[in-house]
């Protein structure tokens, strides 16, 4: 049985189709296959709030090349979110109309706090020690999205309009950075030590060139170190010296000030990486919501 999840986000959209295993009492998923389209919708949205008739034409080519996928690959069932820029242009849900009508996909535009949920939803906490204090970071094209844990619990959850695609146009707000810096301040105050799980495309990248190994958590001064290396190359140099893809060389570099700046804040000396992202929560949503027992 197949599963797949949709993520509709401001820098690239993405497929996740996942082969669902049931072993006795435990439901769990493999990656089958991962497509992802880097259509950048957070420049027309964060700019002009609005989808353009070029940048809706290829969102709707890519979904009908999605559903295809999803037939010939006979998923069972699925889910489609569309996150920051689709929330922020005012043809939002115009352009969820023509999705369904053209690609027959049903996709829900979602708040920042239910994105947050569902990135929880990927069960990073699994492998990690559920009696420390977390605070889960992800960074994506138009926001950022921060969750603390403490003992496996819940405390404080927040999805402030801070981004790499909205820093790249220049749309993040000096405003938006002290509302962010006041959460990160009022919710940590009471903790000693925190760790970061850091979760998106960026970070998942500034990982692999750290060569960490074995799931070995980043540390805040291997973080700098590599943003201060990658920030010395022009954006030409880092696509062709670096062998970056051209939708990572440039985002890559703002992503590494939000990290900074989170981890700084919160004082949180080591960060974990463990390469999941919102497709994989929605997978996991979808396990617990025909699982019900499983949760």
């Amino acid at each position: 049985m197949r599963y797949a999840a949709i993520d509709i986000g401001s820098n690239a959209v993405r497929l996740l189709i996942a082969d669902i295993i049931e072993n006795n009492e435990s439901v769990s998923f493999k990656k089958n296959t991962l497509i992802r389209v880097p259509l950048r919708l957070g420049d027309d949205a964060f700019l002009n709030q609005y989808i353009s008739e070029r940048k809706s034409t290829d969102l709707i080519k890519s979904m009908r090349a999605f559903r295809d996928l999803m037939d010939v690959y006979k998923v069972k069932d699925y889910m489609a979110f569309a996150t920051s820029a689709m929330r922020e242009a005012k043809n939002g849900n115009e352009v969820v109309k023509l999705i369904k009508d053209e690609a027959g996909i049903d996709l829900e535009i979602i708040q920042g706090q239910k994105e947050a949920k569902i990135i929880y939803a990927s069960h990073v906490e699994d492998n990690i020690d559920k009696n420390k204090n977390y605070l889960y970071i992800d960074v994506g094209g138009g926001s950022t999205e921060l969750s603390l844990f403490s003992d496996g619990e819940l405390l404080a959850s927040r999805s402030f309009n801070i981004g790499t695609i909205r820093m790249l146009d220049n749309q993040d707000k000096e405003e938006t950075w002290a509302d962010m810096r006041e959460f990160i301040r009022d919710s940590t105050k009471n903790f000693k030590l925190i760790s970061g799980i850091g979760t998106g495309g960026n970070i998942n990248k500034l990982y692999k060139l750290s060569e960490e190994k074995n799931n070995a958590p980043m540390s805040f001064n291997k973080l700098k170190s590599l943003y201060n290396y990658l920030n010395s190359f022009s954006l030409k140099d880092r696509i062709n010296v670096l062998g970056l893809n051209q939708d990572r060389a440039d985002v890559i570099i703002p992503a590494s000030e939000i990290f900074i700046t989170v981890m700084k804040w919160a004082n949180i000396k080591n960060i974990f990486v463990p390469s999941v992202g919102m497709v994989d929560g929605i997978i996991q949503t979808l396990i617990e919501k025909n699982f019900p027992k499983h949760d």
